[in-house]
């Protein structure tokens, strides 16, 4: 239990007491959890055992990223694409899952990290811990990745469309023969150790009032995972985006495909931070990456 939460328990012995004396399983119901199991299964970090990824940094048009910016975000001076295609054999968290997804080179107040625009999974633990405590834009999907020697292929798929799919030859080397390595390395991609990145996120729940647009501001959310990879090799990759109106990953076209690279190792997303409130107007218009409209969908 967090320092500043016990602190404002003090102040409520009665509570106190009754956390004291819990006992796991105590209140006779699984709907219901006891302070006891409470605190057992707090965690410090969501954490991932030997985790599977293929990484891979393009080079978009300035024009695709502008559009796609919630205010404050801002772009940077390089149009830069992340995406991943991962699998997670163990976590402290869920069952075993595949994820994948798409995030832009974005800058808040001069800092730099990456903006998730989307983030499939396939399991619904998943989906909902992301959504709903840190606000990724995460729908259930079909995902396949798989390792073939020093070949690594997958795709992501949802309404029948595969609307991402990559293929990589670990090689030892990115694209056109290392040219852009530096550049990739540059974003803090450390092939010999531990590494980290810095991710926006747009907390944000509709309200079910008629005349409300959102249950709260919107917050404009940061979260870091920290990377200790056991298994890293560059990747000569490519990848393969078909229109979708439902996964429209092909509005950030490949200009410039730099590389990739795959790992094998431990992951850990640690406790995010609040940046700021954002005006519900303003974020109103990209407050879709979660959702489809009905109308949208395809007729059974």
């Amino acid at each position: 239990m967090k320092f500043i939460q016990t602190l404002k328990l003090l102040s409520k012995p009665k509570l106190l007491s009754k956390i004291k004396n819990s006992k796991s399983g105590d209140t006779g119901s699984s709907f219901v959890k006891s302070y006891k199991d409470l605190m057992k299964s707090g965690k410090p970090t969501a954490d991932f055992y030997d985790a599977e990824m293929l990484n891979l940094v393009w080079e978009t048009t300035p024009e695709a990223i502008a559009k796609l910016l919630p205010p404050p975000l801002k772009p940077t001076s390089r149009p830069l694409v992340f995406a991943f295609i991962a699998y997670y054999p163990s976590t402290n968290f869920s069952v075993p899952y595949n994820e994948s997804a798409l995030l832009v080179k974005a800058s808040y107040k001069g800092e730099e990290g990456f903006y998730c625009l989307s983030m499939p999974v396939t399991d619904d633990m998943a989906m909902a811990g992301g959504r709903e405590g840190w606000g990724y834009p995460k729908k259930m999907a079909n995902i396949s990745f798989s390792r073939d020697g020093d070949t690594v292929t997958g795709y992501t798929e949802r309404h029948g469309i595969k609307f991402m799919q990559v293929k990589a030859k670990l090689s030892g080397k990115v694209n056109n023969d290392n040219a852009a390595l530096d550049e990739i390395r540059a974003l803090g991609i450390n092939p010999d150790g531990e590494f980290s990145d810095n991710v926006y996120l747009f907390k944000h729940s509709p309200s079910p009032v008629k005349s409300g647009l959102f249950d709260y501001p919107p917050l404009l959310v940061e979260g870091t995972t920290r990377f200790r990879p056991k298994t890293f090799t560059w990747a000569e990759a490519e990848i393969e985006l078909t229109p979708s109106e439902y996964d429209p990953w092909s509005e950030l076209p490949v200009e410039r495909m730099l590389g990739g690279f795959y790992t094998v190792g431990d992951n850990s997303m640690l406790h995010g931070r609040v940046l700021q409130k954002v005006n519900e107007l303003e974020f109103l218009p990209y407050a879709f990456v979660k959702w489809e409209f009905e109308q949208n969908r395809p007729k059974q």
